[in-house]
Formats: C-alpha cells, sequence, structure tokens
C-alpha cells in the first residue's frame, strides 16, 4: 500500500491502537510490520482467524497469554555455544509453560475454532525440558541447592564456614566493645569485617579493608578470621564454578530444542496477534465483514474508527452496485472529510485482518490499491506551492488506476480558480470514472452539484447541516447534493434581512432553482430515512414474531409425537399385561377343570377375567380392530378371545360393541374389538335357540341373580320365569351362589309357591352345587 495513502488515513493510529491489545513483545513485533493485504484469500483467512479469537471473548473467556517471553536472541546465543543466564533459562522455562498454557486453553473451549485449533497443535510441550531447568532454577530466579549434588556440598561448606567466621567475629562484639564503632558485623570486598574505632586499629590487629566518610571508622578483617575469610572466598569461586557449568548444562539442552522453541514462540506471536485483533474489534463493537473482489463496499451504520463510540455518527456507506462514484458537496462545514477517511480507513482495517465498525453483515472489497489525496483545505492560506503538490499526487493516481482501486479526493481541484478548479475536478472524475475505479470525492464547487445527474455510475451526497446549531450534523445523504448555507447562516448570526434579500438578488435563476431542488431533496430523504427506519423495526418485529411463532410450532410438534409414544408405550404394557393376567387365569382354569373345585372359585375367577379386558381410547381401539371387526357375530359364531388367544362360542350380542361368550367353563361379556370370527355355523346346523314372540331378545336357560338384592332379585326372578314360560323351557337354572342362603331359601320358597314351577332341586357338583337351584317348568 502506498505509504502517503495510509498517513494521510491516519492507518498509523490503528496500529497504535492495535499494539496497546498485544500481550507480549513477539504480539506488537507482528503488530508494528502490519500492512493491508492485497490477496483476497489470505484477507478472508485473517478475517476468520479475527473472528475465532472475538468468539472466545464473546464466552468472557482470555486466551492466557501471560509469561510469554522473546527468547528467540537466547535460542541463537545457546546454538552458537554460548552460556545462558539464570534469567534468560527461566524465560525459556516460563514461555514453554505459557505455550503449554495456550494450547490447553484453545483445545478445551466448547466452541468449534479450526484455525486456532491448528495453530496450537504446533506446539511442542518440551515438559522435560521445563522441569529440567526447574530443577535447577527456583521462580525468583535462584539457583537452587539440589541442582546437584556437588553444588549442594559446597553451600553446606560455606554455611558452615560462614558460621565459623561469625561466631569469632562474635566474640569480639563482646570482648571489644569500646575499640568497635558499633557491636555489628559487616561485609566490605566480600569479606566479613568490623567497624573498628580509628585509634583502636592497632589494638585489634588485621586487615583494613575501607573507612567511613568522616575517617573516625575502619573496617577490620580481624587477624583471626582471615584464614576462615580465604577459606570462604574460595568456596565462593567453586560455587561459582559450579553453577556456569550447571548454566552450560542447561544452555546445551536449550540449544538442542531451538527448532521447536523458534517454532513455539512464531505461534504464540501469532496466536498474541490474532487476539490483539480481537480485542481491539471488541472495544470497537466491530463486526467480521464478508470479503468480496468486486469492489463492493456496503456498511450500515459505519462508525470512523478512530472517533469515540459516544460522540461519532454512524452512518450508511454503499458504493460498488448501483454506483462506483460518490460525489460528496456541499460547502466546508465539516463532516466530508469525515467521510472520505472512514470509507479509506476501514478498508485498510478490513484488509489488514481487523474487523470494522458496522452493523453485522457488513461487505467490504479487497482492493489492489487504495490511493487518498486529502489535505487541510480549511486553510485560506491555499497558494500555488498547495495545488502544485496536490496536482503532482493526484497525477501519480491517474496513472495507476484501474477497476481494481479505491481512490479518495479530498476537495478535488480546490486551490486554483473555481471555475477552472471545477472544470478540472470534473474531467479527473470522467477520467477515472472510465477506468472503473471506486471513487468516493469531495468538493465545495457548485458545478459538480450536477455531476451526479448527468453521469452513469455516479451519485451526489452531501453532508446534513443543522441551520439552527449552525454545526454539521455529520449525517451523510446519499443521493442529495449539498447545497450553500451561507444566507441562512448570515441570518441566524443576525445580518440585516436587506442585505441577505439583495444578495438573493445576485443570484442566477439557475442556482436558485438549483438549491430549492436541493432543499426539497434533503426534506424528501429526511422524510424516506424516517419512514425507512419505522418500516426496518416493523420488519424486525415481524421477523422475531415469526421466528418465535416457528420455534413454538415445532415445540408443539415435538410435544405432540413425544406424547404419541408415551401413549402407545402405555398401551402396549396394559395389553402385554392383560394378556399375562388372562393367560395365568385361563391356566387356573384349565387345571380346576381337572380337579375338584368350589363354586367361589369359578365366579372369582370369572370376575378376574372379566377385569383382564384392557380398557382402551376410542382411537387405540381403532388401531387394534381388525377388518373383520365390522362383521357383526351372532349366537353360536366360533370365535377366537384374542386377549387369551384361546376359542370359544358367541352366547349372546349384549349391545353394539359386546358379547357374551363361552370359553371353556367360563362365561365372560367380552368386547367386539378383542374378538374373531372364526368359522360362522350355518342355519341349518344351529341348535334352535327359542325367542319370545315379537321380542327382538333371546331368553337364555339360565338366570345369575349373584351380588342382587333380595328384592330385586325375587323381581328380576319372577319376570324370567315367565319369559322362560312363554319361550317353552322346560328346565332352567337360577345360579344364587351360596352365601348365607338367604337368597338359595328365597327362590326355592319362590318356586314352591309358583303354580307353573312343578319341581326344584339343588344342582349336582357338575351344576354348580347348592349355588344353584334347578326347576322344573310345566
Amino acid at each position: 500500500m502506498n505509504e502517503r495513502t495510509l498517513q494521510a488515513l491516519e492507518f498509523d493510529k490503528i496500529i497504535y491502537q492495535l499494539t496497546k491489545e498485544a500481550a507480549t513483545s513477539l504480539g506488537e513485533e507482528l503488530i508494528s510490520a502490519l500492512k493491508p493485504s492485497t490477496n483476497i484469500e489470505k484477507v478472508i483467512e485473517m478475517q476468520l482467524e479475527t473472528d475465532e479469537a472475538m468468539s472466545i471473548l464473546r464466552l468472557n473467556k482470555e486466551v492466557p497469554l501471560g509469561g510469554i517471553f522473546d527468547i528467540r536472541a537466547s535460542i541463537k546465543r545457546s546454538k552458537i555455544g554460548g552460556i545462558l543466564t539464570i534469567e534468560e533459562c527461566l524465560n525459556v522455562a516460563s514461555t514453554i509453560y505459557g505455550g503449554r498454557q495456550v494450547k490447553y486453553f484453545i483445545e478445551k473451549i466448547e466452541d468449534e475454532l479450526p484455525i486456532l485449533s491448528s495453530l496450537v497443535e504446533q506446539i511442542t510441550s518440551l515438559r522435560e525440558l521445563e522441569q529440567q531447568i526447574k530443577r535447577c532454577i527456583d521462580d525468583k530466579g535462584n539457583m537452587l541447592d539440589q541442582a546437584t549434588p556437588k553444588l549442594r556440598s559446597l553451600r553446606s561448606s560455606i554455611r558452615t564456614t560462614e558460621n565459623k567466621v561469625r561466631e569469632k567475629l562474635i566474640q569480639y562484639t563482646r570482648t571489644k566493645t569500646e575499640q568497635l564503632s558499633e557491636s555489628i558485623i559487616t561485609i566490605r570486598n566480600d569479606r566479613y569485617v568490623l567497624p573498628v574505632k580509628h585509634e583502636h586499629q592497632h589494638s585489634i590487629g588485621g586487615i583494613v579493608h575501607d573507612q567511613s566518610a568522616s575517617g573516625q571508622t575502619v573496617f577490620m578483617e580481624p587477624r583471626a578470621v582471615v584464614q576462615l575469610n580465604n577459606d570462604l572466598q574460595h568456596l565462593y569461586i567453586k560455587e561459582q564454578q559450579e553453577i556456569e557449568r550447571i548454566l552450560r548444562t542447561l544452555s546445551l539442552a536449550i540449544a538442542e530444542s531451538d527448532f521447536e522453541l523458534s517454532n513455539n514462540i512464531s505461534v504464540l506471536a501469532n496466536i498474541d496477534f490474532i487476539n490483539a485483533r480481537a480485542k481491539l474489534g471488541q472495544k470497537m463493537n466491530a463486526s467480521m465483514p464478508t470479503m468480496n473482489d468486486k469492489g463492493i463496499i456496503n456498511m450500515q451504520q459505519a462508525r470512523h474508527p478512530l472517533i469515540p463510540i459516544d460522540e461519532v455518527v454512524a452512518n450508511d456507506i454503499k458504493i460498488g452496485e448501483d454506483y462506483t462514484t460518490i460525489v460528496i458537496t456541499g460547502p466546508n462545514t465539516g463532516g466530508k472529510t469525515v467521510t472520505l477517511k472512514l470509507i479509506g480507513l476501514c478498508t485498510l482495517m478490513a484488509q489488514s485482518g481487523l474487523q470494522v465498525p458496522a452493523l453485522d453483515g457488513c461487505q467490504m472489497a479487497v482492493f489492489d490499491r487504495v490511493f487518498a489525496d486529502i489535505g487541510d483545505e480549511q486553510s485560506i492560506e491555499q497558494n500555488l506551492s498547495t495545488f502544485s503538490s496536490h496536482m503532482s499526487n493526484i497525477v501519480n493516481i491517474v496513472d495507476q488506476v484501474n477497476d481494481k482501486t479505491l481512490v479518495l479526493f479530498d476537495e478535488l481541484g480546490a486551490g486554483t480558480d473555481p471555475q477552472e478548479g471545477a472544470a478540472l475536478a470534473m474531467s479527473i472524475l470522467d477520467e477515472v470514472v472510465g477506468r472503473e475505479a471506486r471513487i468516493v470525492a469531495t468538493t465545495h464547487y457548485p458545478e459538480l452539484k450536477a455531476y451526479g445527474y448527468n453521469r452513469k455510475n455516479v451519485i451526489n451526497a452531501s453532508v446534513e447541516f443543522d441551520i439552527n446549531t449552525l454545526q454539521p450534523t455529520y449525517r451523510l445523504l446519499l443521493g442529495v447534493p449539498g447545497r450553500s448555507n451561507a444566507f441562512d447562516i448570515s441570518k441566524r448570526l443576525g445580518l440585516d434581512i436587506k442585505i441577505i434579500e439583495r444578495a438573493k438578488n445576485h443570484i442566477g435563476i439557475d442556482s436558485k432553482s438549483v438549491e430549492s431542488m436541493i432543499g426539497s431533496l434533503e426534506a424528501s430523504t429526511r422524510r424516506a430515512d424516517q419512514s425507512y427506519k419505522q418500516a426496518h423495526k416493523l420488519l424486525l418485529e415481524s421477523e422475531q414474531l415469526y421466528d418465535d411463532l416457528q420455534h413454538a410450532w415445532s415445540n408443539f410438534l415435538d410435544q405432540r409425537e413425544q406424547l404419541y409414544k408415551i401413549a402407545e408405550e402405555k398401551a402396549e404394557k396394559s395389553l402385554q399385561k392383560a394378556r399375562q393376567k388372562a393367560e395365568m387365569i385361563v391356566s387356573d382354569i384349565r387345571k380346576m377343570q381337572t380337579e375338584s373345585f368350589k363354586e367361589h372359585e369359578w365366579i372369582a375367577a370369572r370376575k378376574t377375567l372379566e377385569k383382564a379386558q384392557p380398557h382402551l381410547t376410542a382411537e387405540e381401539a381403532d388401531e387394534t380392530k381388525k377388518p373383520e371387526a365390522k362383521t357383526e357375530l351372532q349366537p353360536g359364531d366360533d370365535i377366537k378371545l384374542l386377549t387369551v388367544n384361546q376359542a370359544g362360542t358367541v352366547l349372546e350380542k349384549i349391545n353394539d360393541n359386546e358379547y357374551m361368550v363361552q370359553v371353556g367353563m367360563m362365561r365372560v361379556t367380552v368386547d367386539r374389538s378383542n374378538l374373531e370370527l372364526m368359522t360362522s355355523k350355518k342355519q341349518e346346523k344351529q341348535t334352535p335357540v327359542a325367542t319370545i314372540r315379537g321380542s327382538s331378545h333371546h331368553v337364555k336357560n339360565e338366570l345369575d341373580l349373584r351380588g342382587e338384592r333380595y328384592e330385586d332379585a325375587i323381581q328380576r326372578l319372577e319376570k324370567y320365569i315367565d319369559d322362560a314360560l312363554l319361550v317353552g323351557h322346560a328346565k332352567v337354572s337360577i345360579i344364587h351362589g351360596k352365601g348365607t342362603g338367604a337368597l338359595r331359601k328365597g327362590v326355592q320358597n319362590f318356586a314352591h309357591d309358583h303354580p307353573s314351577i312343578s319341581s326344584y332341586r339343588n344342582g349336582k357338583a357338575n351344576e354348580g352345587g347348592s349355588g344353584v337351584t334347578i326347576i322344573e317348568l310345566g
């Protein structure tokens, strides 16, 4: 990118802000070398890197980049045989640990981070090298005694010798108090000494190593400790030699891992660089742009990156689809240059992998070149040299322009005669527009207000000015050229209205018409903008409502399916349980057929079998019905009772859905859905069943009165005997059970008194015993 362009658009200030977000000097180095890329694949990859780091910040987490140092110089020195210092070795260990922490952090993030994950995969653990260094050096940078057995021994000897020296000197402080300035032990030239009064130095005897500023005190090493101090110095030398030997060993180990260490440093520097881009984007409330190579820029509510968020005015910027050139006209009241720099700076940021301060969904283009001719045209000191400087730059720009270029002209043609400057500006724009470049130009020449209406791919624009506050609002109005506010401003400032009216008469009719048209356009644009915002708000609310309804409907369908499944499972379990219970009952019945039994056991078994029939809902019953279930069954039909998988015979139709059937020795009432027709007996082979003439129902040859109240039972018995006589039954069975015997006695008393009953008796063993009374009619 052109250095002049980077400087004109203040890209260096973005770099400075980005540098402050770096956690290491490694990241700062990469940031300082950052330049916008012209390779769209690389730009897209950088944007994806930044977005992955942003996703970490959205989780309120941060990459742990602490404890990472630039150890490249140390690695290089160890590789050529140099001995690293304790601090350098400790920095290597800290960086190894920091790299491992970064790797672990990225791998544990729940979100998908393919780029960052592939980066940290390249980090080598080097845990053994780190532990080797940490066994020798503590976190404060001290060589540990246990680094080697020899060092431990030397330091033990040093401590012993130091104690001997101190013990002897302590004796002096106790016995020679008057000769000493202070009763303390101190060190001079790495030797233990005593502060002796100048006049008593000969009485103490020994070596003088120093004296006080006043000369009244000398620091003497008594003869008694000279040899001990000599021994101590010898031990110090050996200690230092052993420390150097340990450091040489560590330096060789570091040199052996130089490739892995250098690669780790490179990866960590890149991660710090990416993380810094994300942190700056978060502070700017920026979003990731969709990159293209078609020269399309489309930003909603874009903000200048260098203006504080609480002060900046957001604007919609669009260029590259319906038009390739924006000409921002209007007086020098501020705002035009800010818009120009906004577009240029956001473009440079996007091509550098930085997110742009605009709403989500923005589009940015990758340009091969970005040119900016921006100067301070607000000064009244414009002269030929200023014009020449700008024109020289413009000539250089025009020579390199193509369809992959973004050109930013600020006050094009300014600095010379207005008529010539305007003509020159239009001619330059024609040339650059003809080369299909993307152009944003500002000008205060009124002649260019009509330029956008007469040229293809060009649109006029202006920066709104608030006449009430006499300040620009910095709102960009696309499609509306700027108009002069001189008369309105003068009026607001108190200039006589007569002077203003005379001034208006000096303006041509065409200029008045244009100004009036611009004013109308501004008002229409404001109304359209308000309508758009209202419509957009309604659209967002509608979309939200639609999403909520879709979500609710989806939940309803899921819940319905779940309920269906639960109901099916419940019905299946109920059927299975009923089948099992029925099979158990049938088994008991079969057993009773071969063994002696009591009547109450028959009765209990029959009731249990009836209860075992599953109670299904209407929908479940419909689903379980067989195709032949629609066929009406007739008494005598052979059927299969599906719940117990046993054959039986139809005795009677109770109602539309229930039948009395005989299964083995048991008679039960069963739902039609649980019966399957086996074979229908032909009419001529059926056992004649007497019917009451004119009646629609059959009269069985038995009556079951069990469970009935005494009075109700006798009434039923009386009606039954009448019906049985009418149909011609010769013998009937009255089932009353054993119980207390009261019902049996009542039945037999009734039979004894009834004129149409010839005789009665208790049932035999195979007829139900004393629980049944057999009545002969006639």
